[in-house]
């Protein structure tokens, strides 16, 4: 209660005949009454809030992407040893499935954060504002890699990004320009006599996890525009050229291995000629068990994706929504202990569970915009 009194007695004075510009003059009795009535109101909702919160939820709840899960783990795990305040609850749900729960709605019944390895999607912003969810506050976190793995005794490989997208797209580019056919190779000799006639096998992620969106992008569409006249369609026909380079195949070559990054771990093992798709964090926590295949010549290594050489790299983030800081027990202080220098910087303690941490400048200016609960500018307009 001190607490909130001290927050009622900071609202400064409000006038009707500002706020709202209502027609001609109030009398000051008029305009006692209106702060009176004002602030009783704002006292009630800002104690009914508190209530709230406290009856239904005394802790932080985050979702999202499997990639972000260790990291936020670790820092939910430090947050409720050093605090006055329960750990965070984090689940695993993928990047799209925790932007879907995010947006879903405002109050203790909604989670606080999202975790994503990707950027929200504008149509997922679009989401959250019609439910509700309308000041969206983006913490880019760091920087991680797609790494493309296999168990530490099978082939090395080194694989260029046109290998893989031969290698796993629905359909290839057949003899004449122009034409298309069903991906016929089964083995990634068939894709490249230079690699090992073993059958083409890989693990990855569903259609609702950011790394799938992100290997895509990344893997998928760089190796697909190597053909000409498909990198030609990206400015001739945009969703032509997306539906080519963006499309698994589907017969039974690329296995959807859900969002649990370490079975994928698991059953690398069990089978040394299958590969797998997951963030660099889990290379980096499992390097004695597989090994990741180089892209381009480059091996995934965090100096690497730190200085932008290897290919297949991306951001991450989380989303957090402004409405329930201050309402939620904790939530402002598990913002503060994500991005403080020693969970985030060069020496931090997530740089040692594989995260490559951003520039200081950039760090300096994130940190600032989730001191300041700085909102998302598309999320405002």
């Amino acid at each position: 209660m001190p607490g909130v009194l001290q927050q009622i007695g900071n609202i400064p004075r409000l006038s009707f005949a500002h706020d709202f510009k209502h027609p001609g003059e109030l009398k000051v009795s008029h305009y006692r009454k209106a702060s009176a009535f004002t602030v009783i109101a704002i006292l009630g909702l800002t104690l009914s809030a508190t209530a709230f919160a406290q009856a239904g939820r005394d802790y932080v709840y985050v979702v999202g992407s499997s990639t972000v899960y260790p990291f936020a783990t670790v820092v939910a795990e430090r947050f409720g040893r050093s605090s006055e305040f329960k750990t965070p609850k984090i689940e695993s749900t993928g990047s799209g499935g925790g932007l879907k729960l995010f947006c879903d709605g405002v109050g203790v019944d909604y989670p606080d954060i999202a975790n994503s390895s990707r950027a929200i999607k504008q149509s997922e912003v679009d989401s959250c504002a019609a439910n509700g969810v309308t000041e969206i506050v983006e913490v880019k976190i760091g920087y991680d890699g797609i790494v493309f793995a296999n168990a530490i005794g099978g082939e090395t490989m080194t694989l260029s990004r046109a290998d893989i997208f031969l290698a796993l797209a629905k359909e290839v580019p057949g003899e004449s320009e122009g034409e298309l056919i069903e991906n016929p190779y089964m083995t990634w000799a068939d894709v490249n006599p230079d690699l090992p006639a073993i059958k083409i096998e890989v693990l990855g992620p569903p259609p609702t996890s950011g790394t799938r969106d992100a290997f895509v992008e990344l893997a998928m569409e760089g190796g697909c525009k190597a053909t000409p006249w498909i990198g030609a369609l990206k400015s001739s026909d945009k969703n032509r050229y997306k539906a080519i380079c963006h499309t698994i195949r589907e017969d039974g070559a690329f296995v959807e291995a859900g969002e649990n990054d370490n079975l994928i771990v698991q059953k690398l093992q069990a089978n040394p000629n299958a590969f797998g798709i997951f963030g660099f964090s889990f290379l980096d926590q499992n390097m004695e068990k597989v090994k990741g295949s180089l892209i381009d010549g480059v091996a995934p290594t965090f100096d690497a994706i730190a200085e932008g050489e290897y290919p297949v790299s991306r951001p991450l983030y989380f989303y957090a929504k402004k409405a329930h800081v201050d309402v939620i027990p904790g939530l402002r202080g598990y913002l503060r202990e994500f991005t403080s220098e020693r969970a985030w910087g060069e020496e931090g303690y997530l740089s040692d569970r594989g995260l490559i941490p951003m520039p200081d400048a950039e760090r300096g200016e994130v940190a600032a915009a989730v001191r300041d609960l700085t909102p998302l500018s598309i999320a405002a307009e």
